[in-house]
């Protein structure tokens, strides 16, 4: 599936998600492509990643995942089943357990599901201030600990990006207000990653 193909495909469920829950439906899209692969890893119709913590009621299912933490030992007890810990960079380990996460009937159900699930989680408060800005809203949930990658923000902006240049134009009419985005973040948001990336990648060499 190509990311045109993809934003074809889930463009509707993010757009009624967004009408239920006011997450932003081009943030929607760039971290449903972001965490699934741009429909590559999608199981059970869980696009977000969204675990099956023990306040959840629905079905579940148990998968593999991958987590970058800040210590070799502590963290083990989370898990069902920890594969192995491995030292990565700046001092922290990479976890390769087997984890519970959220199942669903449709994707339409799992997009809706993920807007409520960032209404309903004070962490993310903060993020619907920005409602109106995707690429804030998306900086606000990264800095709210979504996932534990330390690169979220960037990898999360950049997949909201290509959502943006990828939209096809008989679909466009269904987002509210993408062109304001557009002028909004679409060329100075995108310097801006590249800056952030050079930065990060002249900071790795200095190592």
């Amino acid at each position: 599936m190509t990311q045109t193909e993809f934003i074809t495909a889930y463009a509707q469920a993010a757009v009624d998600s967004q009408k239920l829950t006011n997450v932003p439906a081009l943030f929607t899209l760039g971290q449903a492509g972001l965490e699934s692969g741009w429909g590559q890893f999608v199981f059970e119709n869980n696009f977000f990643g969204i675990k099956a913590d023990s306040s959840w009621t629905g079905k579940k299912q148990l998968l593999r995942t991958h987590e970058i933490l800040d210590d070799p030992e502590k963290y083990k007890s989370r898990f069902p089943e920890v594969i192995n810990v491995t030292p990565s960079a700046n001092g922290m380990y990479d976890y390769y357990v087997r984890d519970y996460f959220r199942s669903y009937d449709s994707p339409e159900e799992g997009f809706t599901d993920h807007g409520n699930f960032l209404v309903n989680n004070s962490r993310y408060a903060e993020a619907f201030k920005y409602a109106d800005d995707p690429i804030k809203f998306s900086n606000e949930i990264a800095k709210a600990g979504y996932a534990t990658a330390p690169n979220y923000a960037q990898s999360l902006a950049s997949s909201i990006l290509q959502v943006i240049q990828n939209i096809p134009d008989e679909i466009k009419t269904i987002f509210e207000n993408i062109e304001t985005v557009v002028k909004k973040n679409g060329v100075g948001t995108a310097f801006f990653l590249i800056g952030l990336f050079l930065t990060l990648a002249l900071l790795q060499e200095g190592k």
